[in-house]
Protein backbone atom coordinates (compact mmCIF):
# COMPACT_ATOMS: atom_id res chain seq x y z
CA UNK A 1 0.00 0.00 0.00
CA UNK A 2 1.09 3.53 -1.34
CA UNK A 3 0.82 5.60 1.69
CA UNK A 4 1.18 8.95 -0.21
CA UNK A 5 3.89 10.26 2.44
CA UNK A 6 6.64 11.25 -0.43
CA UNK A 7 8.11 14.48 -0.17
CA UNK A 8 6.14 14.94 3.45
CA UNK A 9 8.03 17.03 5.99
CA UNK A 10 7.78 15.44 9.45
CA UNK A 11 9.27 16.56 12.95
CA UNK A 12 9.76 13.21 15.37
CA UNK A 13 11.05 14.53 18.33
CA UNK A 14 13.55 12.85 19.93
CA UNK A 15 14.08 10.76 16.76
CA UNK A 16 17.70 9.56 17.25
CA UNK A 17 17.34 6.93 19.32
CA UNK A 18 14.50 3.93 20.25
CA UNK A 19 10.85 4.52 19.13
CA UNK A 20 11.63 7.53 17.82
CA UNK A 21 14.52 6.32 15.38
CA UNK A 22 11.85 3.57 14.26
CA UNK A 23 9.65 5.90 13.52
CA UNK A 24 12.69 8.18 11.64
CA UNK A 25 13.55 4.79 9.65
CA UNK A 26 9.82 4.18 8.20
CA UNK A 27 9.06 7.39 7.14
CA UNK A 28 12.38 7.71 5.27
CA UNK A 29 11.81 4.65 4.10
CA UNK A 30 8.22 5.67 2.70
CA UNK A 31 9.52 8.76 0.93
CA UNK A 32 8.43 10.97 3.66
CA UNK A 33 11.19 13.81 5.08
CA UNK A 34 11.36 13.22 8.81
CA UNK A 35 13.00 16.18 10.61
CA UNK A 36 14.70 14.47 14.17
CA UNK A 37 14.69 17.34 17.20
CA UNK A 38 16.60 15.98 19.99
CA UNK A 39 19.12 17.72 22.46
CA UNK A 40 22.31 15.66 21.24
CA UNK A 41 23.78 16.54 18.33
CA UNK A 42 26.09 13.14 18.14
CA UNK A 43 23.08 11.15 18.37
CA UNK A 44 21.17 12.84 15.60
CA UNK A 45 23.69 13.57 13.01
CA UNK A 46 24.68 9.62 13.82
CA UNK A 47 20.90 8.35 12.94
CA UNK A 48 21.01 11.23 10.04
CA UNK A 49 24.25 9.32 8.55
CA UNK A 50 22.95 5.68 9.03
CA UNK A 51 19.66 6.51 6.45
CA UNK A 52 21.88 8.91 3.99
CA UNK A 53 24.05 5.83 3.56
CA UNK A 54 20.56 4.27 1.94
CA UNK A 55 20.46 6.99 -0.09
CA UNK A 56 17.13 7.84 2.23
CA UNK A 57 16.49 11.77 2.91
CA UNK A 58 16.62 12.81 6.85
CA UNK A 59 17.67 15.95 8.60
CA UNK A 60 18.31 17.37 11.85
CA UNK A 61 17.29 20.24 14.58
CA UNK A 62 19.38 20.06 17.92
CA UNK A 63 17.18 21.39 20.53
CA UNK A 64 16.86 20.59 24.19
CA UNK A 65 13.03 20.31 24.81
CA UNK A 66 12.52 20.85 28.42
CA UNK A 67 13.67 24.42 27.65
CA UNK A 68 10.65 25.97 26.16
CA UNK A 69 12.57 28.96 24.26
CA UNK A 70 14.42 25.58 22.11
CA UNK A 71 10.97 24.35 21.15
CA UNK A 72 10.04 27.22 18.91
CA UNK A 73 13.75 27.62 18.27
CA UNK A 74 13.61 24.27 16.63
CA UNK A 75 10.10 24.51 14.79
CA UNK A 76 11.44 27.94 13.37
CA UNK A 77 14.53 26.07 12.11
CA UNK A 78 12.44 23.18 9.96
CA UNK A 79 10.51 26.44 8.54
CA UNK A 80 13.40 28.05 7.56
CA UNK A 81 14.60 24.65 5.70
CA UNK A 82 11.44 23.62 4.51
CA UNK A 83 8.82 26.40 4.37
CA UNK A 84 6.35 23.50 5.30
CA UNK A 85 5.14 21.11 7.91
CA UNK A 86 3.19 18.45 7.28
CA UNK A 87 3.18 16.32 10.59
CA UNK A 88 4.62 15.97 14.08
CA UNK A 89 5.15 12.91 16.00
CA UNK A 90 5.81 13.68 19.43
CA UNK A 91 8.12 11.64 21.19
CA UNK A 92 10.73 13.01 23.36
CA UNK A 93 10.66 11.63 26.69
CA UNK A 94 12.26 9.59 29.46
CA UNK A 95 9.98 7.55 32.60
CA UNK A 96 12.76 9.24 35.04
CA UNK A 97 11.01 7.91 37.87
CA UNK A 98 9.61 10.94 39.82
CA UNK A 99 7.49 9.31 42.65
CA UNK A 100 5.30 11.08 45.51
CA UNK A 101 7.68 9.81 48.11
CA UNK A 102 10.89 10.35 46.28
CA UNK A 103 9.91 13.13 44.68
CA UNK A 104 9.92 17.00 45.11
CA UNK A 105 8.12 20.07 43.32
CA UNK A 106 11.16 20.78 41.58
CA UNK A 107 11.87 17.55 39.84
CA UNK A 108 7.87 16.71 39.14
CA UNK A 109 7.86 20.29 37.52
CA UNK A 110 11.00 19.41 35.58
CA UNK A 111 9.48 15.98 34.63
CA UNK A 112 6.44 17.98 32.64
CA UNK A 113 8.37 19.75 31.29
CA UNK A 114 10.69 17.04 29.96
CA UNK A 115 7.62 14.42 29.25
CA UNK A 116 4.52 16.94 28.30
CA UNK A 117 4.84 20.51 28.40
CA UNK A 118 7.17 20.39 25.19
CA UNK A 119 4.35 18.04 23.52
CA UNK A 120 1.82 21.18 23.80
CA UNK A 121 4.73 23.80 22.59
CA UNK A 122 6.11 21.77 19.16
CA UNK A 123 2.30 21.59 18.43
CA UNK A 124 1.68 25.07 19.08
CA UNK A 125 4.18 26.37 17.22
CA UNK A 126 3.84 24.46 14.26
CA UNK A 127 0.11 25.08 14.20
CA UNK A 128 0.46 27.68 11.13
CA UNK A 129 2.01 25.31 9.32
CA UNK A 130 -0.34 22.50 10.00
CA UNK A 131 -3.12 24.58 8.71
CA UNK A 132 -1.56 25.33 5.47
CA UNK A 133 -0.97 21.77 4.80
CA UNK A 134 -3.75 20.08 6.59
CA UNK A 135 -1.33 18.08 8.80
CA UNK A 136 -1.53 15.74 11.49
CA UNK A 137 -0.45 15.16 14.69
CA UNK A 138 0.75 12.37 16.61
CA UNK A 139 1.47 11.84 20.35
CA UNK A 140 3.47 9.23 21.46
CA UNK A 141 2.10 8.07 24.50
CA UNK A 142 2.41 5.54 27.37
CA UNK A 143 0.46 2.77 29.62
CA UNK A 144 1.33 4.20 33.08
CA UNK A 145 -1.51 6.69 31.89
CA UNK A 146 -4.02 4.25 32.65
CA UNK A 147 -1.95 1.23 34.37
CA UNK A 148 0.31 3.09 36.77
CA UNK A 149 3.54 1.96 37.54
CA UNK A 150 4.72 3.10 40.91
CA UNK A 151 7.08 5.66 41.61
CA UNK A 152 6.84 7.81 38.63
CA UNK A 153 4.14 10.29 39.34
CA UNK A 154 5.89 12.34 36.83
CA UNK A 155 5.70 10.44 33.96
CA UNK A 156 2.59 8.83 34.77
CA UNK A 157 0.98 12.55 34.74
CA UNK A 158 2.54 13.70 31.78
CA UNK A 159 1.16 10.96 29.87
CA UNK A 160 -2.21 11.08 31.11
CA UNK A 161 -1.90 14.99 30.18
CA UNK A 162 -0.71 13.49 26.29
CA UNK A 163 -4.25 11.59 26.27
CA UNK A 164 -5.84 14.11 27.55
CA UNK A 165 -4.28 16.69 24.80
CA UNK A 166 -4.66 14.20 22.16
CA UNK A 167 -8.57 14.86 22.22
CA UNK A 168 -8.55 18.27 23.42
CA UNK A 169 -7.02 18.58 19.77
CA UNK A 170 -8.79 16.74 18.15
CA UNK A 171 -11.98 18.48 18.79
CA UNK A 172 -10.30 22.14 18.93
CA UNK A 173 -8.41 21.40 15.17
CA UNK A 174 -11.16 19.82 13.38
CA UNK A 175 -12.57 23.32 11.52
CA UNK A 176 -8.67 23.20 9.55
CA UNK A 177 -8.84 19.58 9.06
CA UNK A 178 -6.23 18.55 11.42
CA UNK A 179 -6.20 14.81 12.29
CA UNK A 180 -4.90 14.49 15.63
CA UNK A 181 -4.33 10.32 17.96
CA UNK A 182 -2.34 8.93 19.98
CA UNK A 183 -0.14 5.80 19.87
CA UNK A 184 -0.49 4.35 23.03
CA UNK A 185 3.12 2.02 24.35
CA UNK A 186 3.35 -1.00 27.25
CA UNK A 187 6.47 -2.99 26.83
CA UNK A 188 8.88 -2.14 23.90
CA UNK A 189 12.66 -3.05 24.11
CA UNK A 190 14.33 0.26 23.86
CA UNK A 191 17.91 1.45 24.85
CA UNK A 192 16.43 3.23 27.80
CA UNK A 193 14.30 0.24 28.26
CA UNK A 194 17.45 -1.90 28.52
CA UNK A 195 18.81 0.76 31.10
CA UNK A 196 16.20 0.39 33.29
CA UNK A 197 16.08 -3.17 33.52
CA UNK A 198 20.05 -3.43 33.89
CA UNK A 199 19.24 -1.59 37.22
CA UNK A 200 17.14 -4.47 38.77
CA UNK A 201 18.40 -7.34 40.62
CA UNK A 202 17.45 -9.85 38.51
CA UNK A 203 16.93 -8.49 34.83
CA UNK A 204 16.59 -11.71 32.93
CA UNK A 205 14.33 -12.33 35.50
CA UNK A 206 12.28 -9.50 35.46
CA UNK A 207 11.88 -9.36 31.62
CA UNK A 208 10.58 -12.89 31.38
CA UNK A 209 8.23 -12.35 33.98
CA UNK A 210 6.98 -9.18 31.71
CA UNK A 211 6.89 -11.22 28.79
CA UNK A 212 4.92 -13.82 30.42
CA UNK A 213 1.84 -11.15 30.80
CA UNK A 214 1.85 -10.06 27.01
CA UNK A 215 -1.33 -11.86 25.62
CA UNK A 216 0.06 -11.83 22.13
CA UNK A 217 2.89 -13.71 21.26
CA UNK A 218 4.41 -13.73 24.74
CA UNK A 219 7.06 -10.96 23.39
CA UNK A 220 7.98 -7.43 23.83
CA UNK A 221 6.40 -4.95 21.05
CA UNK A 222 9.11 -3.90 18.55
CA UNK A 223 10.39 -0.04 17.68
CA UNK A 224 8.94 -1.08 13.76
CA UNK A 225 5.30 -1.81 15.09
CA UNK A 226 5.23 1.54 16.67
CA UNK A 227 6.80 3.19 14.03
CA UNK A 228 4.79 1.06 11.08
CA UNK A 229 1.23 2.39 12.99
CA UNK A 230 2.59 6.25 13.17
CA UNK A 231 3.14 5.88 9.72
CA UNK A 232 -0.05 4.82 8.57
CA UNK A 233 -1.39 7.40 11.10
CA UNK A 234 0.36 9.84 9.61
CA UNK A 235 -0.62 9.47 6.07
CA UNK A 236 -3.70 9.95 4.24
CA UNK A 237 -4.95 6.15 4.44
CA UNK A 238 -6.55 6.88 7.93
CA UNK A 239 -8.61 10.27 6.63
CA UNK A 240 -11.39 9.76 8.82
CA UNK A 241 -9.32 8.74 12.13
CA UNK A 242 -9.24 11.28 14.38
CA UNK A 243 -9.21 11.89 18.85
CA UNK A 244 -8.08 8.05 19.08
CA UNK A 245 -5.87 6.06 21.67
CA UNK A 246 -4.50 3.22 19.88
CA UNK A 247 -2.72 0.88 21.94
CA UNK A 248 -0.13 -1.46 20.01
CA UNK A 249 0.62 -3.62 22.84
CA UNK A 250 -0.40 -7.14 22.33
CA UNK A 251 -3.07 -6.72 24.39
CA UNK A 252 -1.32 -5.89 27.14
CA UNK A 253 -3.53 -2.86 28.85
CA UNK A 254 -6.95 -4.15 27.66
CA UNK A 255 -6.80 -8.11 27.51
CA UNK A 256 -7.25 -10.35 30.95
CA UNK A 257 -3.39 -11.38 30.91
CA UNK A 258 -4.41 -14.84 32.64
CA UNK A 259 -4.96 -15.76 29.06
CA UNK A 260 -1.17 -15.70 28.41
CA UNK A 261 -1.00 -18.14 31.52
Amino acid sequence: MDLQLKDKVIIVTGGAKGIGKGIVDVLAREGAVPVIIGRNEHDNLEAVAGLEAEGLTVFQVTGELSKPEECEKAVKSVLDLFGRIDGVVNNAGVNDGVGLENGSYEKFIQSLHSNLIHYYLIAHYALPALKESKGVILNIGSKTAETGQGGTSAYAAANGGRNALTREWAVELLPYGIRVNAIIVAECYTPLYEKWIRTLPNPEQKIASIVSKIPLGNRMTTSEEIANMTAFLLSPRSSHTTGQLIHVDGGYVHLDRAISE
